[in-house]
C-alpha cells in the first residue's frame, strides 16, 4: 500500500482522534442510528481525554455521513478541533471504534482502505470477449472484442480434411486469444484496474492469460464459471480476496528469502520491534509487513517530535538528544516513519500466519 496519502497526518503535532465507522448498514431510514453512533464515539473520545473542540469536529463529521454515498465506511482523523483527513474505507470495520493517542491510529487502514481493487472482468469465449468494469459503486460495460468467427469448433472425425479443418480452428482461436489479450491490456491501462478476472472455459482462460504482458501477471485471477455466465458480486469478492491473499503471500515469500543472510553476512529483512526501530531510525525500511492483530503491533514504543525519533525505551530517546517523548503503538510509530521516508506497507493477514514475521511486524530493507 502506498502511504503517501497519509502525509497530512504527520504535518501537525498530536494528540490525535482516530475514528473508524461503518456505513454499510446506514440507510435513509436510520438517521437516529447515525446520530447515536456519532454521539457514542465522540463520548468515547472524551472519556479517553480528547478536548471538546476535537470531539465536536468528529461528531459533526460523523453526522454528515448521513449524506455520504460511501458503501463501506470512513476513517476520520482529527486534532485541535479540525478533521485533517477522512479517507473512505474499502471494507466495513468489524466494529466502530475511537482512539485518542499521540499518533493517529493508521494501522487499520492497511486492511480497511488498502484493498478495494478496481476490477475488469473479461468474459472470454472462442469468438471474442466482453469487458466489464467493477468498482465499489457498481459495474459498467467497457468494451468487447469480436475475433474471427469461423471456424471456431472442432470436430470428432479423424480423416485428413477434418484434421486440416481442426488446424484452422486452432489458428482461429490463437488469433482471437491474442486479440483479446491485447485489448484487455489496453483496457487495464485505460481503467487503471488493479485486478483482471478471466471468466470462461479453462483452456480459453489459460490461452488468453499466456498472451497477456508479463507486467500483468500479478493482477490476473481466474473464475471457474463457464462461458456466458455473469459474475455475481460474491464471485468478484472471492476473486478479490484471492488477489489479496496471493499478494500477501508473495510479500511474505520475499521477506522469508531476504531474512537469510547474503554473501556478506547481512540480511535484507528484519523482524521484531527492536530491529525495526533501529531500521526506521536509519531510514532503511523499504516495505513494512504488518499483521494488525499481531502481538507486537500494539507494543509500546517511545516517539519524539520527528518520525525518525523512536526508541524501545524512553531513556534511549534521551540518549539520542530528544527532550520530549510520548508512548505510542509500535505499528503506528513505524507507519509514521515509513510515510516520512517513502516506504510502503502491506497487511499480511490474508497469508499463512505460520510464515509471519516475529510478533507480526517485519520489514524489507533498502540496503543491507
Amino acid at each position: 500500500m502506498d502511504l503517501e496519502f497519509l502525509h497530512p497526518l504527520y504535518e501537525h503535532p498530536g494528540p490525535w482522534a482516530s475514528v473508524y465507522v461503518g456505513t454499510s448498514r446506514h440507510t435513509e431510514a436510520t438517521p437516529q442510528e447515525r446520530h447515536l453512533t456519532a454521539q457514542a464515539l465522540s463520548r468515547e473520545l472524551a472519556e479517553q481525554g480528547a478536548d471538546d473542540a476535537t470531539c465536536q469536529a468528529v461528531r459533526t463529521a460523523l453526522e454528515e455521513l448521513e449524506h455520504s454515498s460511501e458503501p463501506h465506511g470512513r476513517a476520520i482523523f482529527a486534532r485541535a478541533g479540525e478533521v485533517v483527513l477522512d479517507p473512505p474505507l474499502a471494507h466495513a470495520p468489524l466494529r466502530d471504534s475511537a482512539h485518542w493517542a499521540p499518533l493517529p491510529h493508521t494501522a487499520p487502514l492497511l486492511e480497511l482502505a488498502g484493498e478495494d481493487p478496481v476490477c475488469v472482468v473479461a468474459y472470454v469465449d472462442r469468438r471474442g470477449a466482453a469487458f466489464e468494469l467493477r468498482t465499489a459503486l457498481g459495474w459498467q460495460d467497457v468494451g468487447e472484442v469480436s475475433g474471427r468467427q469461423h471456424p471456431v469448433h472442432r470436430t470428432s472425425t479423424a480423416d485428413w480434411s477434418e484434421r486440416h479443418f481442426q488446424l484452422k480452428v486452432e489458428n482461429t482461436w490463437e488469433h482471437n486469444a491474442a486479440e483479446i489479450a491485447d485489448a484487455l491490456s489496453v483496457c487495464q491501462e485505460e481503467t487503471r484496474a488493479d485486478l483482471l478476472i478471466l471468466v470462461g472455459d479453462d483452456r480459453e482462460r489459460r490461452t488468453v492469460r499466456e498472451r497477456l504482458p508479463q507486467r500483468l501477471d500479478d493482477l490476473v485471477v481466474e473464475a471457474s464459471h463457464g462461458t456466458g455466465s455473469r459474475l455475481l458480486d460474491e464471485d468478484v469478492e472471492r476473486a478479490r480476496a484471492e488477489h489479496v491473499r496471493q499478494r500477501a503471500a508473495r510479500e511474505l515469500e520475499r521477506f522469508l528469502a531476504a531474512r537469510e543472510p547474503g554473501p556478506e553476512g547481512r540480511a535484507g529483512a528484519v523482524e521484531g520491534v527492536p530491529a525495526l526501530v533501529e531500521a526506521a531510525r536509519e531510514h532503511r525500511i523499504d516495505e513494512l509487513l504488518i499483521r494488525p492483530d499481531g502481538p507486537d503491533a500494539h507494543r509500546e514504543v517511545w516517539i519524539g517530535e520527528d518520525p525518525d525519533q523512536l526508541a524501545v525505551r524512553r531513556t534511549d530517546l534521551k540518549v539520542l538528544g530528544e527532550q520530549h517523548s510520548w508512548p505510542a503503538r509500535a505499528d503506528d510509530a513505524l507507519i509514521r516513519s515509513a510515510v516520512a521516508t517513502g516506504a510502503a506497507a502491506v497487511s499480511v493477514t490474508a497469508a499463512d500466519p505460520a510464515a509471519d514475521p516475529a510478533g507480526g511486524l517485519g520489514a524489507l530493507l533498502r540496503w543491507t
